[in-house]
């Protein structure tokens, strides 16, 4: 399997490693606007790669994704960069929509001539409406979104600290927009195969309040790692590389 990287900025460097660390692929090309930075990136993982699964992680340009099963998108304006860090504005990711959708109108189609069957993973803030975009742009490419797939893992993480269990053993979800206004699916969310409501009536706790913290935990969780770290990227890069395993084989 091979597969394509854009961008080798935070999250394009944090969805490499994982993919390198995962095994996820045989061969990544990471591309960048500077194709120095993406060869540097590249050069440093490789002296680490003895170590792990068998891999030959490359810079290139778009014409060396010809062949790549899936390529991850991470390019674009972050959060930080681009405003999106205000608790009380509503539209939260969504501000770097038309940046970002510009930028995608110009790198998918290079993506698509250099390979017309690759799977384009939208990685990329705000996932799903750039992943429209995308589709747009492709003319035809199939193109997944990581969406809220990493809100779930988070929702996952707190619900297990709180009740003091492995977050592997926790199902719970999260849909609709990866952003302030997304939706916490409670009446499905299970400890162990336990519904969280009768685990949390068994412990004479009241719903709403784990609801009301544990919820704005969650959805500000990449504000509170911004704060703290300039950018969230271990997260996401961790989850693009499963999703390239559940997603895409």
């Amino acid at each position: 399997m091979k597969i394509g990287i854009i961008g080798t900025g935070n999250v394009g460097c944090a969805c490499a490693m994982a993919a390198v660390n995962r095994g996820s692929a045989r061969e990544i090309v990471l591309v960048n606007r500077d194709r120095k930075t993406a060869e540097a990136v590249a050069t440093d993982m490789r002296y680490g790669t003895p170590l792990g699964p068998k891999v030959d992680i490359v810079d290139g340009d778009y014409d060396d994704l010809k062949g790549a099963g899936i390529v991850l998108i991470t390019v674009g304006v972050n959060e930080k960069t681009g405003g999106a860090t205000d608790r009380n504005d509503p539209q939260g990711r969504l501000k770097l929509l038309d940046k970002n959708a510009e930028i995608y109108r110009d790198i998918v189609p290079r993506i698509v001539r250099a390979e017309p069957n690759a799977v384009l993973l939208v990685v990329s803030d705000p996932p799903d409406p750039l992943a429209d975009i995308a589709r747009e742009a492709g003319g035809g490419a199939a193109v997944l979104s990581t969406g809220t797939y990493l809100d779930s893992q988070r929702f996952r993480v707190h619900l297990g600290k709180h009740f003091g269990a492995d977050p592997a053993h926790v199902e719970a979800q999260v849909i609709g927009d990866h952003g302030t206004s997304q939706v916490f699916l409670w009446s499905s969310a299970r400890i162990g195969g336990v519904p969280v409501a009768a685990l949390l009536e068994g412990r004479g706790e009241r719903m709403s309040e784990l609801r009301h913290k544990l919820e704005r935990d969650v959805r500000y969780a990449n504000i509170t790692i911004i704060e703290g770290h300039d950018a969230s990227q271990y997260g996401i890069g961790i989850v693009s590389a499963r999703h390239r395993r559940d997603g895409a084989q």
